[in-house]
C-alpha cells in the first residue's frame, strides 16, 4: 500500500478519536451549561461547521495542495475542542456553541481525506485504497467514546468542569493528525484523472502523469455545483452525496426517540446506533473493491436499493420491534456507505479540470448541509406523521438521485465531459 495512503488513514483513525469522543458527551455537556432544550444543539453546529468549513477547505486545497488543507482543518478543530473546554470552564454557552461550530471542522477534514486518498491512489485500484482511508475512521470512532470516562477523569484533575475533559483528547488527536498530514507530499492539488472509462481528455492530457497543478482561477461553490448540474455524471454524483445523507442522518437521528417511545431501555439504543455505525464504515472496503471491479454507477445503484430496503423496514418497524428497527439501521448504514464511496469515485473519475477540488468541497458542504437540514425537519415530521411516516417522506427524498442515476446513465460518460466555461 502506498505511504500517502497509510498516513491519511492513521489522520482518520486521529480525527474519529477526536471527533467521537466530543460527541459523545457533546449533549450532556451544552445540557449541563444551557438546559436540556438546548442539548441538540451539539451535534447540529457540529455539522453546520463541516459544512462551512468545507468549500475554504477545498478552495485552500486548489490553491495550496491537500497537506495545507488538511493540516489546516485539523488546527481549527483543535481550536474549537480547546474553545469547548473555556466555554465548560466560563459556563458560557455562546463560547461552547461557536467552539463547537469549530470543532466541526474535523468532520470536514476527515471526509476530504477520501478525495487525497484517490488523489493518491489513481489507478485501478483507486476506489480500493480510497475506501481504506475511510474506513479507517472506524477505529476512531469506536476508540473515542470509550475515552470519555478517561477524559472526564483526567478533567476532573486538573479541576476542569465535568465532562469537558473529554475535549482535551480531541485537543491532542486533531494537533497529531495535523502533524501526519504533513509528512504527506507537499504542493498543489493533483491533476485530475483520466475518466474512469479510461480514456483521456484535454484535461487529462494537459497534465503530465503524477505531476501536480495549480488551479488557473478560483471557483466558487456556485460555480462548481452550476458545472455538475450541466454533466451527467457529476451530477448524479453530487444528489446521491446528499440524498443518501439526508436519508441517513434524518432516520437515524430520531430512531433512539422512536426506540425510547417504545420502552427501550439507553443501552438497547446505544447498541442499535453502534450498529448502525458499524454499517457507515466497516464494509467501506469491500464497496471500494467492488466499485473497482464492477463500476461506480453499479455500487451506486445497490447503495440506492439498500437505502430503499432500510427505510421499508423502518416503515413496518413503525410498531415499535427492535429486531426490524436494528435491521433497518444496519442497512441505512450500509446503503449510505456504498452510496457515499460510489459518489466519491464517481466525482474523483470525472474530467473536470480545474473545477474538480473546488466541486469536491461544494458536494461535501451540500451534503452536510442536506444533513443538517433533516436532523432539523426529522422531529417535526415525526411528530406529525410517526416513525413509518420519517421513513416514508425518506424513501421519496431518493427519488430525485434515482432519476439523475438513470439521466446519467443515457449520457456516455467521454460524451458528457467538457471543459469549465464559466457559465
Amino acid at each position: 500500500m502506498k505511504r500517502p495512503i497509510l498516513l491519511l488513514m492513521l489522520t482518520n483513525v486521529l480525527g474519529g478519536v477526536g471527533v467521537a469522543s466530543g460527541i459523545a458527551v457533546g449533549a450532556l455537556l451544552i445540557q449541563q451549561i444551557a438546559g436540556t432544550a438546548y442539548s441538540g444543539f451539539g451535534q447540529a453546529l457540529s455539522v453546520l461547521g463541516a459544512a462551512i468549513a468545507a468549500v475554504p477547505l477545498a478552495q485552500l486545497a486548489a490553491r495550496k495542495g491537500r497537506r495545507a488543507a488538511l493540516g489546516l482543518g485539523y488546527r481549527v478543530a483543535a481550536v474549537g475542542a480547546a474553545a469547548v473546554v473555556v466555554g465548560a470552564v466560563l459556563h458560557s454557552a455562546v463560547v461552547l456553541f461557536v467552539a463547537l461550530l469549530l470543532f466541526g471542522a474535523a468532520q470536514a477534514t476527515n471526509l476530504q481525506t477520501r478525495y487525497a486518498g484517490a488523489d493518491f491512489a489513481a489507478g485501478p485500484r483507486r476506489a480500493t485504497l480510497m475506501s481504506m482511508v475511510f474506513w479507517a475512521t472506524t477505529i476512531g470512532s469506536a476508540l473515542g467514546p470509550n475515552l470519555a470516562t478517561y477524559g472526564d477523569a483526567l478533567g476532573r484533575s486538573v479541576a476542569l468542569p465535568a465532562l469537558s475533559g473529554s475535549y482535551l483528547f480531541g485537543v491532542v488527536s486533531f494537533l497529531l493528525a495535523s502533524g501526519v498530514v504533513m509528512l504527506l507530499p507537499s504542493g498543489p492539488a493533483l491533476a485530475p484523472a483520466a475518466a474512469t472509462s479510461g480514456r483521456g481528455t484535454a484535461s487529462a492530457r494537459g497534465a503530465t502523469s503524477g505531476t501536480e497543478r495549480t488551479a488557473e482561477r478560483r471557483i466558487s461553490a456556485l460555480q462548481a455545483l452550476a458545472w455538475a448540474m450541466h454533466h451527467p455524471t457529476a451530477r448524479f454524483a453530487v444528489l446521491l452525496t446528499a440524498v443518501a445523507h439526508g436519508v441517513m442522518v434524518g432516520v437515524m437521528s430520531m430512531t433512539p426517540i422512536h426506540l425510547n417511545g417504545h420502552g427501550h431501555h439507553l443501552e438497547v439504543i446505544g447498541l442499535v446506533i453502534s450498529l448502525h455505525i458499524l454499517g457507515m464504515y466497516a464494509l467501506s472496503p469491500a464497496f471500494g473493491w467492488l466499485t473497482d471491479r464492477v463500476g461506480a454507477m453499479t455500487v451506486a445503484g445497490i447503495g440506492l436499493a439498500v437505502l430503499l430496503a432500510a427505510v421499508v423496514t423502518g416503515m413496518v418497524a413503525a410498531n415499535g420491534r427492535l429486531e426490524l428497527t436494528s435491521a433497518a439501521l444496519i442497512l441505512l448504514g450500509l446503503g449510505w456507505s456504498a452510496s457515499i464511496i460510489a459518489a466519491s469515485a464517481l466525482l474523483a473519475g470525472v474530467d473536470s479540470g480545474e473545477v474538480r477540488v473546488p466541486l469536491q468541497g461544494a458536494n461535501d458542504a451540500l451534503m452536510n448541509y442536506v444533513g443538517a437540514g433533516a436532523a432539523l425537519l426529522g422531529g417535526p415530521v415525526m411528530a406529525g406523521l410517526g416513525y413509518g411516516g420519517l421513513n416514508i417522506g425518506a424513501g421519496l427524498l431518493l427519488v430525485p438521485a434515482v432519476l439523475a442515476g438513470f439521466a446519467a446513465l443515457r449520457v456516455p460518460m467521454a460524451a458528457a465531459e467538457r471543459e469549465f466555461s464559466g457559465r
